[in-house]
């Protein structure tokens, strides 16, 4: 696990875990780690040590299963995870040995906390290593002394924005900025830097740490000023005012990590670095044990893992790949899918009614990858080369022997019906058909197939080329081999895909729709609009219900709705409906028009149309944030469980990470079913009733989630899905 030997009186450390893909700090790996080191220490012929890896990467951070495992614990059981590390790190620093860090890949969190604990930090310049510590984007703040040393060394401005954004940085940026003290090109300058930096440098101190002169034993030195200005300072005042004012606009106070990590800087940076170590400890406790570290841990990281790497996958049918791809419709989802595809090698046919049309849709992908170029990502021959594998066409002899062919027209059945019909017979002998549609039953649109068998649905999200998630959505009739193509190809441009059975809005769209239509819910029972949006934004949704209705298209919206109407699925007293068709009727059609439930002077913020008051005159009496909160994300939350018991929705992971990578439900619930485990099923249900007894049958909850409740259950994958 950890490889010990001895050059010229140096011991060699490495990291090789066997057991885990990655090195981790786990139960494992860290009393290995300790024992390597103490040999180290205790030996009198080894006047320096070198830590590296034997591995592409250093370390890539705490196993978060451990930490996982112990957020239910006693919140002491979590302290000694964070006291052993620093125990660990704090003994490199003072073991009277010279310590380098030879990073030779990734150094992520706890990995990375390790290099700050060494007395010099050389990297391999690698194109694919990434160093920071990203503890926050988990709901986690570093608990390996990160919050101490980091700005310690690089001062409050360069230190903070670091721990409060998870920044993770390549090795160039890591120098640039100090957190690594040199680059190298090769492993065996690695190795030859990091033997001479010892050699010169027989007994370093850490700029924390001074001898004590009594003793000679290293110590943290009191009243440590970091660069650029210590916590009592005009800087001080000035950083933590203004990261505290941000912190809290963009987290609404939903999440602790960022909050915590900023106390313990202020806190930690007034004391010496051990008493500082105990302050973050503490709350190193406190956010771990947290909900919303469970929650995102997880599902944005274990089960986002799982997803990626096809936990839904059929596993009996052998690997398939997309070596041709054909989409019909080159506007804005077709045009999208044409780039990721291309950027994953895949040669395209982007086929339109004209050459000049689909060229269009080749042109979105130029236009997006001459922006990476002027933020630095690419290079013009690379672009180009992208580029070359989209061909536009207006014939269907194009599309010949595709692998896979994805509709992207209009959502109207006939439509996509016929251009089924058209370009289905020009697949591959095993190819597969997809349709992209939002709302429409891919069953009903699998009627027009010869082979509804190979007939799949794939929702992707605009805009593509920035949106994680793609919806596969199996038919009645789709086989096993469609849906392994189909993830295989998802796999491939690199997105991350949830499984759904068919429904009209499947999952995404069907709950999605219920946010926008419980903010027109809101608006017509007289709500102002903008403690509206406000409560969406503080209940951690991205926007407000009505901001996002424009964005969507309120025009979209009747239309869906319009469509819902005709086929019975619908009523005409549905507010949605009637509140869309108002301001469609007017001329209102969302954020295209720069005219919906907002006004979008050009060259200026938008801004509630004025016009709202006069269509919903607010009431006298306002409800609290907290009722609008808890009506908008409850609202959602029941539409998902409805989804679950039908059997649209195959696993609690493609629910919570549908719900938050398709509209941004807050990650710090861990999405939309774990949303009950969060509050606690018992809770739930009561505050449920309470809602449906005061506003509707909407909030009601189902019988099988009261059973559920009253058997004391909280998981739905142990409960519900059979």
């Amino acid at each position: 696990m950890i490889d010990y030997s001895n050059v010229h009186s140096v011991a060699l450390l490495g990291w090789n875990m066997t057991s885990t893909p990655m090195n981790v700090l786990n139960d494992d790996s860290i009393p290995a780690f300790e024992a390597a080191l103490q040999r180290a220490y205790s030996d009198p012929t080894v006047k320096g040590i070198v830590i590296t890896s034997a591995k592409n990467e250093f370390i890539a951070g705490a196993d978060l299963k451990m930490i996982l495992r112990n957020n239910d614990k006693n919140p002491a059981e979590m302290l000694k995870v964070s006291a052993e590390l620093n125990r660990i790190f704090r003994g490199i620093e003072t073991c009277g040995k010279p310590v380098v860090a030879a990073i030779n890949g990734t150094a992520l969190g706890g990995g990375y906390e390790a290099c700050l604990g060494c007395h010099h930090r050389i990297a391999l310049d690698s194109p694919k290593a990434v160093i920071g510590l990203p503890e926050v984007t988990l709901g986690l703040l570093p608990g390996g002394g990160g919050t101490q040393r980091l700005p310690r060394l690089l001062g409050l401005e360069t230190a903070l924005p670091l721990l409060l954004e998870g920044r993770r940085v390549s090795p160039k940026e890591a120098l640039a900025l100090g957190m690594i003290d040199e680059l190298v090109t090769s492993r065996e300058e690695l190795l030859e830097k990091a033997l001479a930096w010892i050699e010169a440098n027989p007994s370093p101190l850490q700029p924390w740490d001074e001898r004590d002169p009594k003793t000679g034993q290293i110590v943290g030195k009191e009243n440590v000023r970091p660069p650029g200005g210590a916590v009592q300072s005009p800087t001080g005042a000035r950083v933590f005012g203004a990261g505290t004012a941000m912190v809290m606009e963009k987290t609404r106070g939903n999440y602790p990590a960022p909050i915590a990590i900023l106390s313990c800087v202020y806190e930690g940076l007034q004391v010496n670095i051990d008493r500082g170590l105990v302050i973050e400890g503490r709350y190193f406790v406190q956010v771990a044990t947290s909900k919303a570290a469970k929650g995102l841990i997880q599902t944005m990281f274990l089960g986002l893992n799982e997803a990626n790497k096809g936990v839904s996958r059929p596993k009996h049918i052998p690997p398939t790949d997309v070596k041709k791809l054909g989409i019909l419709g080159a506007g804005m989802m077709g045009a999208g899918i044409a780039y990721v595809a291309a950027g994953a090698g895949i040669p395209v046919v982007l086929k339109d009614v004209s050459v000049e049309a689909a060229g269009k849709g080749k042109d979105y992908a130029r236009a997006v990858l001459e922006k990476a170029i002027e933020r630095g990502k690419g290079t013009p021959e690379k672009a180009e080369a992208t580029v070359r594998l989209i061909t536009p066409s207006a014939e269907l002899a194009d599309l010949q022997d595709c692998d896979l062919i994805i509709e992207a027209v209009f959502e109207n059945r006939a439509l996509k019906a016929q251009v089924t019909r058209e370009a289905e017979p020009k697949l591959a002998e095993n190819g597969i058909f997809a349709s992209n549609t939002s709302t429409l039953p891919i069953s009903g649109l699998a009627m027009a197939s010869a082979r509804p068998d190979h007939f799949i649905g794939l929702h992707f999200f605009s805009p593509v080329d920035k949106m994680q998630l793609v919806e596969v959505i199996r038919g009645r009739q789709t086989s096993d081999y469609a849906l392994a193509v189909a993830l295989d190809f998802v796999k491939k441009i690199r997105k991350t895909p949830i499984v759904v059975n068919d429904s009209r809005g499947f999952f995404t769209s069907r709950v999605f729709t219920t946010y926008t239509a419980e903010g027109m819910e809101l608006l017509t029972e007289g709500v102002n609009p903008v403690l509206i949006e406000n409560a969406g934004k503080n209940a951690g949704m991205p926007v407000g219900p009505l901001a996002v209705s424009d964005e969507v298209s309120l025009e979209l919206i009747y239309k869906i709705a319009d469509q819902s109407l005709q086929d019975g699925a619908l009523t005409e007293g549905d507010t949605a409906y009637q509140v869309a068709k108002k301001l469609v009727e007017r001329g209102r059609l969302g954020k295209k028009a720069k005219a919906g439930f907002y006004d979008y002077p050009a060259n200026e913020s938008k801004y509630l149309w004025p016009g709202l008051h006069d269509l919903f005159p607010p009431t006298d009496r306002q409800p609290s944030l907290e009722e609008l909160k808890n009506r908008l994300l409850y609202r959602q939350v029941m539409e998902t469980v409805r989804c679950f018991e039908e059997g649209v929705i195959r696993s609690q992971l493609d629910a919570d990470l549908g719900s938050i990578l398709a509209w941004g439900f807050p990650t710090y619930t861990g999405g939309a079913l774990s949303f009950v485990d969060y509050v606690g099923i018992t809770n739930f249900v009561r505050e449920a009733d309470r809602l449906a007894d005061a506003y509707g049958e909407r909030f009601r909850p189902t019988q099988r989630l009261r059973a559920m409740a009253e058997r004391g259950e909280n998981h739905f994958k142990h409960s519900l899905h059979s």
